[in-house]
């Protein structure tokens, strides 16, 4: 039976049934990767379409690496989980995803009507930190939908050393990676078997 057919979803969307398939219901995490490049300007659209998703105060604090260079790759894969690294390879582009602990420093930039209000968050590194990656996970649900917005499919990764990360790219500045997202185009044999989802009585409820 069609997702269709069960919820009647379509029916309740402003955006055609094609687009939310490919950014929801038929959206998946590739597993394997085809050697297609993405292009510079393609990498460019998805971070544009990622700054616009809302954040706290507009603070935007997801900071993005597309690691490139073979050495450099080496060196972040080297800090994954074993079992994770061939995919991570073989991804035509691959994106560490960061947030910057002292966001609050561009309050000129994202709050220019009330940059004074930087003065909030001068002393509390702590609170910064949390703000921060409380907002870069909200933002790493964007990039994932850019992508997919992009023709492409992300694999988002976890399972490695964060430190070791950081040593790699983020280094002398205040940038901590949580997340790795391998993006490109399916290769073969791309999906698992997609797992269930909780239905909507199990997930929300109404008070």
């Amino acid at each position: 039976m069609s997702i269709e057919a069960v919820t009647n979803v379509y029916d309740q969307l402003v955006i055609d049934k094609d687009t939310a398939d490919k950014l929801f219901l038929e959206a998946r995490t590739a597993n394997t990767f085809s050697i297609d490049e993405v292009s510079e300007e393609t990498l460019e659209a998805i971070y544009e379409l990622t700054k616009m998703g809302p954040t706290m105060m507009n603070n935007q604090p997801l900071r993005i690496t597309w690691v490139k260079s073979a050495e450099a790759r080496e060196a972040v894969v080297g800090q994954m989980m074993e079992m994770n690294r061939p995919k991570s390879l073989s991804a035509p582009a691959l994106a560490v995803l960061s947030y910057d602990a002292d966001w609050h420093e561009q309050f000129p930039v994202f709050f220019p009507h009330a940059a004074e209000r930087k003065a909030m968050f001068d002393g509390d590194a702590t609170m910064r930190a949390e703000i921060a990656k409380n907002n870069a996970w909200m933002q790493a649900g964007y990039f994932i939908m850019s992508v997919r917005a992009a023709g492409l499919h992300a694999g988002p990764m976890g399972g490695f050393n964060a430190a070791g990360v950081d040593s790699v790219i983020n280094e002398g500045t205040a940038n901590h990676a949580f997340l790795i997202v391998n993006v490109g185009t399916p290769g073969e044999n791309p999906w698992f078997d997609r797992l269930p989802r909780l239905d909507t009585e199990m997930a929300t409820r109404s008070i």
